[in-house]
């Protein structure tokens, strides 16, 4: 096992360690430090995630843009191309399914899919992070690839990338690949970096 894998897999067990109390009041804090972005306030096309794995929940960002009148949508693994996402609206009544890792997903329906590369925000969850921004996800590249297109055109165009974390996931520094698709920022209940 790598230095790597050993540090994900730590990173992974010390999240799920959270009691529900403190998921609880991790995902209060991480709404209300997401509210005080202004980009969070513009942005009307909005993709997150559902938690799984002691992720840090951001049903509460999800609720409130509801609220706003923004759109949500949620990943779908991608049908045909590998290590990708797909885009869906979710809304409290969509229709879910369980994808190949047992996460659940909104059903893929014709025509409803976003591109990638036009919503306005991207609040994706990650394993580990440092001060600077660095994201360690779960290994499987999805977001990466999914918006490699960034790296292509330095990240001017296309979504914010916003990474979700307890703080405890903050570690000093993580070593960054050049596959790594840098982040906009990233957002605990603890603060906003860079």
């Amino acid at each position: 096992m790598t230095s790597r894998q050993k540090l994900r897999k730590k990173l992974r067990s010390n999240r799920r360690a959270l009691s529900p109390n403190q998921q609880c009041a991790a995902a209060k804090k991480l709404l209300r430090n997401i509210r005080l972005r202004n980009d969070f306030r513009r942005s009307k096309h909005i993709a997150m995630y559902l938690a799984n794995d002691g992720e840090i929940n951001p049903m509460p960002i999800i609720k409130h843009c509801w609220k706003m009148g923004k759109t949500v949508y949620l990943p779908v693994l991608h049908p045909i191309l590998h290590n990708r996402l797909w885009f869906v609206p979710y809304t409290p009544s969509s229709p879910m399914v369980r994808n190949i890792y047992g996460i659940k997903e909104p059903r893929l329906l014709p025509d409803t899919r976003r591109p990638a590369w036009s919503l306005q925000m991207v609040l994706l969850p990650l394993v580990g992070f440092d001060s600077d921004g660095n994201r360690m996800g779960m290994g499987g590249g999805y977001y990466d690839r999914t918006f490699s297109f960034k790296a292509r055109r330095n990240g001017l165009r296309g979504p914010a990338l916003i990474g979700l974390a307890h703080e405890i996931q903050r570690v000093e520094k993580l070593p960054v690949e050049s596959w790594d698709i840098p982040l906009t920022a990233i957002i605990s209940d603890a603060g906003c970096y860079p």
